[in-house]
């Protein structure tokens, strides 16, 4: 009998959409509060929040993405994530949500892939179907790499 490979993720509700993630890429989840504003930076990074003595930089996914014109909602929450580019000065990034994730498991049976041969927007790696749930997996490390263009610049 072969082994079935399976890994937890968690469904995170954005703004017009959902992001699933690896539960071992997320850190915690936290209260929204207003964020510290970074100058001249891009309408998707909306600041830096404040996290056990850090200051992490957070992003509206749904409006990098393109999914949403602003962010909204007043479940607002923010999902702290371990960053995975290896820069010692960023080592967690935070991103709005709407509410809490959901915990799913995840197999080569429960998710396929939706939509691969187009183009994706800005921070997505892929569009996947999840039982009957459309979601969008982000590129962290590219995200990582336009938050810190957007703060060096």
């Amino acid at each position: 009998m072969e082994k079935q490979t399976e890994i937890r993720g968690l469904m995170i509700t954005v703004t017009n959409g959902r992001v699933l993630l690896p539960n071992a890429n997320v850190t915690e989840i936290i209260t929204y509060s207003t964020p510290e504003p970074i100058e001249n930076s891009p309408p998707w990074l909306l600041g830096r929040t404040r996290w056990r003595g850090w200051r992490v930089p957070l992003v509206s996914f749904s409006m990098l993405a393109g999914l949403a014109p602003k962010e909204g909602g007043v479940n607002a929450k923010v999902t702290v994530l371990k960053a995975l580019g290896g820069n010692p000065k960023m080592p967690f990034l935070a991103m709005v949500a709407q509410g809490f994730p959901r915990l799913t498991t995840i197999s080569a049976e429960t998710m396929v892939g939706a939509g691969e041969g187009d183009e994706h927007a800005a921070g997505i790696a892929h569009t996947v179907l999840v039982r009957d749930d459309h979601a969008i997996v982000p590129d962290l490390v590219g995200i990582e790499r336009m938050i810190s263009d957007a703060i060096a610049a």
